[in-house]
């Protein structure tokens, strides 16, 4: 989709478009406010921008938006109208074999448990082992901590989802 594409959108495909991106309606309000974007580089500050205003409230709306990471069914199934802005986000959880699958399961119920959100991470690139090695050092993470590091984590996500769209 061009940036021009974009800047011509009405407001509610926007809002639509900037969903799939990443799901706190208080970013997409402010992703909104900011169109029309001069370049591609002012719609990702725009991100930035409208990612510091949100609060821990809309950061725990924003990590509802993804399945956790090794369940494969639930990426599949519930989080199908994101898929073209997803698409490969769990590459390296998809080739798993069952025993790390298990534990990643195992941990993110651990971790939900713990912190009253899912274990959130920029999934790309890594593999399944990358990943069950992250939560493995998160786990033990404060609250505060791990909420501001899932934070970090969303907007690396919603960043690569953007330049996708672009």
């Amino acid at each position: 989709m061009s940036l021009t594409t974009i800047n011509n959108t009405d407001t509610a495909q926007l809002t639509s478009l900037f969903e799939d991106c990443c799901c706190a309606p208080k970013w997409i309000e402010g992703m909104v406010n900011a169109h029309p974007f001069a370049t591609p580089q002012a719609l990702l500050a725009a991100a930035k921008s409208s990612f510091s205003s949100l609060t821990e409230a809309d950061w725990l709306t924003a990590f509802s938006g993804h399945p956790q990471i090794g369940n494969l069914d639930t990426l599949h199934e519930k989080y199908a109208s994101t898929s073209h802005t997803a698409s490969n986000e769990q590459a390296g959880m998809s080739i798993a074999e069952t025993s790390t699958l298990q534990a990643m399961l195992e941990l993110n119920q651990q971790y939900l448990e713990r912190f009253g959100f899912i274990f959130i991470v920029c999934a790309s690139g890594k593999s399944a082992q990358e990943m069950l090695t992250l939560i493995k050092a998160r786990i033990n993470n404060e609250r505060s901590t791990e909420l501001a590091i899932a934070a970090g984590e969303q907007a690396k996500i919603t960043q690569l989802r953007l330049e996708k769209l672009l």
